[in-house]
């Protein structure tokens, strides 16, 4: 399961993190509101834990921007300000929980793991559909006209980026970032080399990786 932490105290922003990948999340961090909603906007996170006050953008018209957007990933809003109107404008502006400073890590986690729980519920595993296309992230599985094709994680990363921004170029540094992580040592070529695997498995004439000359990649349908 893949979280986006948005939280400008590094310190305790890297502590958390730290935690969260103790306990088998995949973790992306972002220390400022601009930076965090574009990670946010790109949509392929299965969690958002976001801070309040940030540098750059407040959490609460991150939060507002994005469901207007119809994006829809849980978000877990982490705040100093503990009075009830605070509360109630950021549950109101489409938080899923809400979580006081200073917290236990305990309370955290298991915070995190209920709204695990709501969203593979509310979109029945994580499945997702464009062009008929159907992948299924759990799995590592992508359908067409009846035919699945099984693709390796980094591959089912790579087409669940493309897929939740159809039409949409993705640069070749988004896909370092989302798909190895900030931390990486993987170079660009290696992401020329992915796209040319899953050009090879995505053989149908109505679906294509366009590549887009020194930017990056768009996933296109007919």
């Amino acid at each position: 399961m893949r979280l986006l932490l948005v939280e400008d105290e590094q310190r305790l922003s890297d502590a958390l993190a730290y935690i969260l990948k103790k306990n088998n999340y995949a973790v992306d961090t972002a220390y400022d509101g601009e930076t965090g909603q574009a990670m946010a906007e790109t949509g392929i996170y299965d969690i958002i834990i976001l801070d309040r006050m940030l540098p750059c953008k407040e959490g609460v018209e991150i939060l507002k921007e994005l469901r207007n957007q119809g994006i829809g990933t849980p978000v877990l809003m982490l705040t100093a300000k503990d009075a009830v109107e605070n509360r109630i404008e950021g549950l109101d502006a489409g938080a899923d929980d809400y979580l006081i400073k200073p917290f236990s890590t305990g309370e955290l986690l298991a915070r995190v793991r209920a709204l695990a729980r709501r969203r593979n519920v509310q979109l029945g595993g994580d499945k997702l559909e464009a062009w008929g296309l159907i992948l299924d992230p759990q799995r590592c599985e992508v359908t067409k006209d009846g035919t699945t094709i099984k693709l390796t994680l980094k591959e089912s990363l790579l087409l669940e980026l493309f897929m939740r921004n159809p039409g949409q170029v993705i640069t070749r540094e988004q896909i370092l970032d989302r798909v190895w992580g900030l931390d990486s040592d993987v170079e660009t070529g290696t992401v020329e080399i992915y796209v040319h695997y899953l050009r090879k498995k995505l053989n149908f004439r109505d679906i294509s990786i366009e590549t887009i000359r020194g930017v990056g990649y768009c996933l296109k349908g007919r």
